[in-house]
């Protein structure tokens, strides 16, 4: 397919650097892909600083540095300090597991800006169930680390069947802890995510209880914490604005080179997706297929094509529609207007019709493997 994009789309603002795919939990709501990149192919310390300026130079302002688990790198301090020198502001996503006071002091020190922490529940039994490790206490631990050390502190909650009836437990948490910011991001169903699709879709009511609660927790910590609701567009029946619309403000690098519009891009790109071993990131971004091929809206079909909402969700996600239909080219099925709306719908009514898992039955799920 030729590239539809305009010849000099707007520059990027932020880049998701996944330094590695290994992790030491295996949380079943992963979006990593189900085939990880081995650790043997991962970008060197050297190269990841040449993407960086590559980045810095077309524009990119903020990094998130992220994995799997970016502290299994031994030269995590020399590519956040390559960052830094580029002028990128700097973010580690992490689980917490292995984080200790000297490792954050010296990673602070070399340009280190700010930490978002994952949790996967308040309960410690609850939450090694979902990410089948026990992690809790290592994830408290590396919040008082956070805090210690001056640096801002967010934390990060997927959502889904097995904790969303705990919101109220995990914004305490956060406000336990010490958190800035909380992210309470619904399941968004891609890689092991949507393997784990039957045993993580939460039921209609649970929806909405949640975003009552999360309201309400809105109206409480005005000017004290942020409170950000990452929608269940499965649910919702509304196409989320994926990344701000395919290659418009966001690039990703994955932990072997290639370069994505989005993190879950993978699989819908294939062996069409570049690589930083072999181009440019300024090439990548305004000349590649890749990144132009969803552009704008010549690419869209019907409903798309007419509908009036096309410059606010770009017609939804490209990756979700490619997995739900084969066809990166339909609106994603997520829309109630999608012609493909029933498959999504009926997801959502097998869920709702089945009944929370009882607190402390294990849940069937297929949990994250680590990369080779």
């Amino acid at each position: 397919m030729a590239a539809v994009s305009a010849p000099d789309p707007d520059p990027p603002w932020a880049l998701l650097a996944e330094l590695t795919h290994g992790c030491p939990l295996r949380c079943a709501y992963c979006s990593n892909p189900t085939e990880l990149i081995g650790r043997a192919a991962e970008l060197t310390a050297e190269v990841w600083a040449d993407v960086f300026r590559q980045a810095a130079d077309l524009g990119v302002v903020q990094t998130h540095l992220s994995g799997g688990e970016p502290l299994l790198r031994r030269d995590l301090a020399e590519i956040v300090a390559a960052a830094d020198s580029a002028g990128i502001h700097t973010q580690l996503v992490t689980s917490g597991v292995g984080l200790h006071r000297e490792r954050l002091g010296h990673l602070r020190d070399v340009g280190l800006r700010s930490v978002q922490l994952s949790v996967q529940h308040a309960d410690p039994r609850a939450a090694a169930r979902i990410a089948g490790a026990r992690a809790f206490t290592a994830k408290e631990r590396a919040a008082r680390l956070v805090r210690a050390a001056g640096l801002p502190l967010g934390l990060n909650a997927v959502l889904h069947r097995a904790n969303l009836d705990a919101l109220d437990a995990l914004v305490e948490l956060a406000l336990n802890w010490g958190a800035d910011r909380v992210e309470l991001a619904n399941t968004q169903f891609y890689g092991w995510a949507l393997r784990n699709r039957e045993a993580l879709l939460p039921s209609r009511a649970q929806v909405a209880r949640a975003r009552e609660r999360v309201e309400r927790w809105r109206e409480r910590l005005a000017g004290r914490m942020e409170l950000v609701w990452v929608a269940p567009d499965y649910v919702d029946g509304v196409a989320k604005p994926c990344m701000g619309g395919w290659g418009a403000v966001s690039l990703t690098v994955a932990p072997d080179g290639t370069v994505l519009p989005c993190p879950a891009a993978a699989d819908l790109l294939g062996r069409d997706a570049p690589n930083v071993r072999d181009h440019r990131l300024g090439w990548i971004w305004r000349h590649s297929d890749a990144f132009g091929r969803y552009r704008g809206q010549a690419w869209m079909s019907d409903p798309c094509r007419g509908c009036e909402l096309r410059t606010l969700d770009f017609g939804g996600c490209r990756c979700q529609a490619y997995a739900l239909t084969g066809d990166a080219t339909r609106t994603d099925p997520a829309c109630h207007r999608s012609p493909d709306h029933g498959v999504v719908k009926a997801l959502v009514d097998a869920a709702t019709s089945r009944d929370s898992a009882p607190d402390g039955e294990p849940l069937n799920y297929a949990y994250r493997t680590n990369a080779p």
